[in-house]
């Protein structure tokens, strides 16, 4: 019994290395301006694979990978915020 336990947490932690590449493959490929679903296919599809291959996929020259960078919103996104904070508390 213990044979199958151990198989189960391993098949366990498998399916959660593949959510974890579909996400992260999902979110490279939007961020490069592909789109999330784009990824997302190549992530379930080909699991770790997928991911690299978003890795070094070129991005788009108007995406946010270009603008912004690999992660967060950028200052130019802060600031407009922060516009919109200001005009929406002044009426």
């Amino acid at each position: 019994m213990t044979v199958i336990a151990l198989l189960g947490a391993k098949a366990l932690w498998l399916m959660y290395l593949w959510l974890l590449s579909a996400i992260v493959a999902s979110y490279l490929s939007e961020r490069k301006g592909y789109g999330e679903k784009t990824g997302l296919a190549f992530g379930l599809l080909l699991s770790f694979v997928g991911t690299v291959i978003w890795l070094v996929w070129p991005p788009k020259p108007d995406s946010k990978w270009k603008r912004i960078g690999p992660w967060g919103r950028g200052k130019d996104m802060d600031e407009r915020l922060a516009a919109v904070e200001a005009a929406t508390h002044h009426e």
